[in-house]
């Protein structure tokens, strides 16, 4: 097997040791191979640079360990051609597994050309994304809190979830302050209520009659002032966000916000996984399979025995789902019409993670070709096969016991 690098590296690391091994070859065409360990402080992988720069080192590839990569990545990016690899992907043959057999077997791959590197965008993107990372994260605990707000309220028996939409609502927020300082007059406390929340002054006088303990004041006001402090992090982070947004990104953002169920949050999520240049994937397929929504293709003796969607990148795929969801809510739209289409014959989970693919693909394109959104229509499906679309219809006419005859429609005049 012909031999692509003259002088490459394998690292096998992990948190306290990279374990390097550089096969290069020698003036009568014979593979030398070295080994050495090194530590990961700072000094001991600059010694690591060093050596690899000593060697003729030009190409290093080692394994997506953990976050332990991360900090090799950074100090080894721009002097050598680095190649972060899929440890799925360099799985050995069964036999003894040591760290220096790890690091040989990965310098063997890259010499030979066998491995494929993974998508590691420059270091704004990189930085941009723990940003919106830690933004999602944030999210998810404020809505755990908002649960648990709700679960003190229910043993209470203060049923405000169930007259308003949002309890923690400038109305809602009103009352619960009230709580916690100690009122239990609902009449007093329904008096809070504003805007659209004015009309269920009854129901929400009922709603607030229970029985709140100091034990149920105490935790509430722990849980709010829990919640203030994650929504003020929140907005550190979004703020954050906008300031670092690189000028290309803020224009993707609002090209990717013309999609119907795409905001301007949304935007910058996706934007921070896959970034503006649409040039590291050949194709939308080959986006949508890095992201993981495609179905799997599983087949074997002519026999196809999974279609489960392929692991990708979690993050991206749950935001797909999330706007894919927001999307076949909205109104004489192509993808709420798609979303109808699919969820009933599939499903409604399988037609969101299908709409959440469609979504993908019309960002690819989006980004490639530097356009705007073009919205079909909710009647675009209709149109693509008239006929078959009549039989349909017929066939759910007479299995209602009705005799139909089609005419075509005669031009108007």
């Amino acid at each position: 097997m012909d031999l692509l690098y003259a002088s490459c590296a394998g690292l096998d690391v992990h948190k306290e040791t990279v374990v390097a091994c550089v096969r290069r070859l020698d003036a009568k065409g014979k593979v030398q191979q070295q080994t050495r360990t090194f530590g990961t402080m700072t000094g001991a992988l600059l010694e690591l640079a060093d050596w690899l720069d000593e060697q003729g080192v030009t190409h290093v590839a080692l394994e997506s360990t953990g976050v332990y990569w991360k900090p090799i990545w950074n100090l080894l990016e721009g002097q050598f051609e680095i190649l972060l690899v899929n440890a799925h992907h360099i799985k050995q043959v069964p036999g003894r597994k040591t760290d220096v057999k790890d690091a040989e077997w990965i310098a063997q791959l890259l010499q030979h050309g066998l491995l494929r590197g993974s998508f590691v965008p420059d270091t704004p993107q990189r930085e941009l994304r723990e940003l919106t990372r830690q933004r999602r994260q944030l999210i998810q605990a404020r809505a755990a809190v908002a649960n648990r707000i709700q679960k003190v309220l229910e043993d209470a028996n203060i049923k405000l979830g169930s007259v308003a939409t949002d309890v923690l609502g400038v109305s809602g927020r009103a009352m619960l302050e009230a709580i916690v300082a100690g009122q239990e007059d609902p009449e007093v406390l329904a008096e809070l209520a504003r805007g659209k929340l004015r009309p269920k002054i009854p129901q929400l006088r009922q709603a607030l009659t229970g029985r709140v303990s100091e034990h149920h004041r105490f935790m509430l006001r722990l849980l709010l002032d829990d919640l203030a402090q994650r929504e003020k992090l929140i907005g550190r982070l979004t703020e954050r966000i906008t300031e670092v947004m690189p000028a290309p990104f803020v224009e993707a953002v609002q090209r990717l916000a013309t999609i119907p169920g795409i905001d301007e949050r949304a935007a910058e999520n996706i934007l921070a996984e896959i970034g503006v240049d649409m040039g590291q994937f050949p194709s939308a397929g080959h986006l949508a399979s890095w992201t993981g929504m495609c179905s799997g293709n599983r087949e074997s003796a002519g026999k196809r025995q999974s279609g489960k969607t392929t692991k990708g990148n979690r993050w991206l795929r749950a935001t797909l789902v999330q706007v894919a969801w927001a999307a076949s809510h909205t109104k004489g739209t192509y993808l709420s019409a798609q979303y109808r289409r699919l969820a009933g014959r599939r499903g409604k989970k399988r037609a969101l993670v299908a709409l959440g693919h469609t979504i993908l693909v019309i960002i690819y394109h989006l980004l490639r070709d530097k356009t705007t959104y073009r919205e079909l229509g909710p009647d675009y499906f209709d149109h693509l096969d008239r006929e078959r679309l009549s039989r349909a219809l017929v066939r759910r006419l007479e299995a209602l016991g009705h005799k139909v005859t089609l005419q075509p429609q005669q031009p108007a005049a």
